[in-house]
């Protein structure tokens, strides 16, 4: 019989993977268990909407780690398994076409699920979504000259596949409810770069804008019908309407639910010896003294690991900061910090954001309350995150900046 210690994680996704990996380099010689519904090892999602669906990285560079790494390291992969149910009195999770699990601690990465589209011909050939790497698959292939596009949904992932589209060759035109792309994101100071950059590159951006149904001939998609009335002609709609987050695991057993499962800064839920990370957690941010649910791949590459050290019974405090980036065209763009509308009073630019040619100045944007900075986003200015974050750090923190100085190029950022 193994009297070994069983550590379970739910989610072979980067949060899963950085977890079990966590796990083994601390030194944990039990059984870890690493349990996933797709049929792929763990892989990194970024690339199925930069790198990869753009063609200019290989399919393979997305995995976490190569295929022998889970057996040179003694971790018991699972893939094409679902988790059904959880019993956190007896410790115990039922896996369907498996025997039942028992584990002593149990790690929820479930991730989240994309929205789906609910209107007459959502499910027609050329309906598109893109969150796994089969999608991916599906979607670089019809991305091609002559291929008419049409995005519904203006956020990071519905403009970045916007942005492949047209660089593969294909006519574009982006639906969006909000009057501006990322407007929940950016608020009305920042969001019209994107704007302007798509409109620059051909992109036809439809504001204010609902889908009321889908046309096709045989089965397969011909048009996109807007509100208005307006029909567009599309092969392919990729819809991309928002994500939410995979708690159903959570819920049947009894935890905590409230926009993901709630989780104290050590990523502990409210069952003992269950923990959660990655897009799935909603957790404790000390930094921001608020619960979060941050969906970007900086939360599932640092919580995984956070949570494997919490599990060992390490003290662990995750404190993350907000990050997430994008490439679009020629833009780069990274954002660090929190700052919901309402949260802040104004945005300053230290350099020009406009759009020349078809290309993005550089420039970087604070999001201020009085003088404190609540988050920064830089645009083709490379190597300043670390100031960016410090600041960022010190605004939440409750410490303020000069402004002036803040929005002036000369000035180096580390002064300040």
């Amino acid at each position: 019989m193994d009297n070994r210690q069983v550590f379970v994680i739910v989610g072979a996704s980067l949060t899963g993977a950085r977890a079990a990996e966590t796990l083994r380099a601390e030194g944990f010689t039990g059984r870890v268990v690493l349990i996933g519904e797709e049929t792929e090892r763990p892989y990194e999602r970024p690339p199925l909407s930069k790198g990869y669906l753009r063609g200019k990285e290989p399919r393979d560079a997305a995995f976490v780690h190569d295929a022998n790494w889970y057996g040179d390291h003694d971790v018991e992969l699972l893939l094409g398994v679902r988790a059904t149910s959880l019993d956190p009195g007896h410790h115990t999770l039922i896996l369907d076409g498996f025997e039942p699990l028992r584990y002593d601690k149990l790690l929820l990465a479930t991730g989240s699920r994309v929205r789906r589209l609910d209107v007459p011909g959502a499910d027609l050939r050329g309906v598109r979504y893109l969150r796994t790497m089969q999608e991916a698959d599906a979607l670089r292939d019809e991305l091609r000259p002559g291929a008419s596009v049409v995005v519904i949904g203006a956020g990071w992932i519905g403009l970045e596949v916007a942005a492949a589209a047209r660089e593969r060759g294909a006519s574009v035109q982006v639906v969006e409810l909000e009057e501006l792309p990322l407007r929940r994101v950016l608020g009305d100071e920042v969001a019209p770069v994107f704007a302007q950059l798509h409109q620059a590159h051909g992109v036809d951006l439809r504001f204010s804008s609902t889908v009321t149904h889908l046309c096709d001939i045989g089965g397969h998609l011909t048009s996109v019908v807007l509100s208005d009335g307006t029909e567009l002609p599309a092969n392919v709609a990729l819809v991309a309407v928002g994500i939410v987050p995979a708690t159903e695991l959570a819920s049947v057993a009894g935890l905590q639910v409230e926009q993901g499962i709630v989780t104290d800064a050590g990523l502990r839920t409210s069952a003992p010896d269950i923990f959660a990370a990655g897009d799935v957690a909603n957790a404790e941010a000390p930094l921001l003294g608020r619960r979060i649910r941050v969906d970007h791949w900086s939360n599932a590459w640092n919580s995984g690991p956070a949570a494997a050290r919490s599990m060992l019974g390490q003290s662990v405090t995750y404190d993350p900061m907000p990050y997430f980036f994008t490439q679009q065209y020629d833009m780069d763009m990274e954002y660090a910090g929190w700052a919901q509308p309402g949260d802040y009073d104004r945005v300053v630019f230290r350099g020009d954001p406009s759009i020349v040619d078809g290309k993005v100045s550089r420039f970087i944007a604070f999001w201020i309350r009085r003088s404190r900075v609540l988050a920064g986003m830089n645009v083709n200015v490379h190597d300043v995150q670390d100031d960016i974050q410090r600041l960022v750090r010190a605004g939440h923190a409750g410490q303020g900046t000069d402004v002036d100085r803040l929005t002036d190029p000369s000035v180096p950022l580390g002064e300040l």
